[in-house]
């Protein structure tokens, strides 16, 4: 069993790994450091087909500094993507080009690829992303959008916008359809704190599709994994979601279907709502050498607790105990589960040289026989370990 519990973690690790946000822009315009800023961070291929073949995008970067920027290197997350730079230094003013090209050659399915940019400065990498959804055959607009309020169509109502570092905000976009064979007119109401929406041409036309932009603001009251929300408003009226099966369902990474993870109960079939959510860290870009030699390090005694095999409705305790080898106190902001069944008392702050203990109880009673594994991440004040992942595994008889 311990041997497919590793395997589960890694195919866990795996799939984070594919969406990961490293750099993140402050604002408009997607400035770095006050050093580069970038024409976008994210493109989107949209719909293509397997038969297009490859496909390019490119990234503009500016240096706005006073002093020559270098693009040193730049890293895909696969092989499947293909990458050309600019070379030569950038004067202050200049512009140089981060060129990708996806193969598409994998059949059809969801991607999304970072390309992660080493430059002379910032000392932070800055992770790009390429993702679109390459298709075998040519689906209708119903097919590619299957979730409906009226007649505007979302491929999704969970809508992820990745990590947020305190003090900034984070953008991105994702395309909706307008279903029906006339223009509607669209608005958003009830919607969150920190959240502003945008889209690109409002009537949308019958039988075409509009980028809606999001911008979500960080919040020094919200850490981890945050929603925000929002009600469509079609042609003045709000409507329920009605969810069509999927033309292709998606595929999950081996070994991942033994993760517990409710689904959010906000959003879905009957529901009225859209929901964008952010996992926001703490901002440790400006930080010295000599703060970050002062700074906490978190280390945990095991990064996976086993309660073994329980019969379901067993109600089972674990703990984590967690060294601070650091020279500050070590703080867990929030700790957030995936799964409501899960209780956890994070914590106290821990002195320097001092351990502390994170306590997890599950309710088993609702939980399916098999293995189980329920990832629970803490939110942190170490710049080391801003995100710290910590598994909850057995198996339920």
């Amino acid at each position: 069993m311990r041997k497919r519990v590793l395997y589960i973690i890694a195919a866990v690790f795996m799939a984070v790994l594919c969406h990961p946000v490293y750099g993140q822009g402050s604002g408009p315009g997607n400035t770095f450091g006050g050093v580069v800023r970038l024409d976008k961070i994210v493109h989107d291929f949209g719909d293509i087909l397997v038969t297009d073949g490859p496909v390019s995008a490119t990234f503009t970067a500016t240096n706005i500094g006073d002093k020559p920027l270098v693009i040193y290197s730049v890293v895909s997350s696969c092989g499947c993507t293909d990458v050309e730079w600019t070379r030569q230094p950038l004067k202050p003013g200049e512009k140089g080009t981060i060129k990708a090209t996806y193969k598409n050659d994998e059949g059809g399915y969801p991607f999304d690829k970072n390309l992660t940019v080493y430059f002379s400065e910032p000392k932070q990498p800055v992770v790009l992303r390429l993702r679109g959804e390459s298709h075998k055959k040519k689906l209708s607009l119903g097919e590619l959008y299957p979730i409906r309020f009226g007649n505007l169509g979302f491929k999704t109502v969970d809508i992820k916008a990745g990590n947020l570092s305190q003090g900034q905000s984070k953008s991105g976009e994702v395309l909706v359809a307008n279903l029906g064979s006339k223009p509607i007119n669209v608005k958003f109401d009830n919607v969150s704190d920190n959240l502003t929406l945008r889209l690109s041409r409002n009537p949308i036309p019958a039988g075409e599709t509009a980028k809606l932009a999001f911008t979500v603001a960080a919040d020094r009251s919200l850490w981890g994994k945050n929603y925000y929300y929002a009600t469509p408003v079609v042609d003045g009226r709000a409507y329920k979601a009605v969810v069509r099966p999927s033309a292709e369902p998606a595929v999950e990474a081996a070994g991942t279907e033994a993760v517990v993870a409710d689904p959010n109960p906000e959003l879905g079939a009957g529901k009225s709502k859209i929901g964008i959510y952010a996992i926001t860290k703490e901002d440790f870009s400006s930080m010295t050498k000599e703060q970050r030699d002062m700074a906490s390090v978190p280390v945990a005694s095991e990064s996976t607790f086993s309660f073994g095999k329980v019969k379901a409705g067993t109600k089972v305790k674990g703990s984590f105990e967690i060294a601070n080898k650091g020279k500050s106190p070590f703080k867990v902001y929030k700790v957030d589960s995936e799964s409501s069944k899960v209780r956890v008392t994070k914590p106290a702050d821990i002195a320097p040289g001092a351990k502390g203990k994170l306590e997890a109880e599950l309710d088993t009673s609702t939980f399916p026989k098999g293995e189980c594994l329920i990832i629970l991440t803490l939110t942190t004040n170490s710049p080391s370990r801003p995100i710290m992942n910590l598994f909850f595994t057995g198996w339920i008889d």
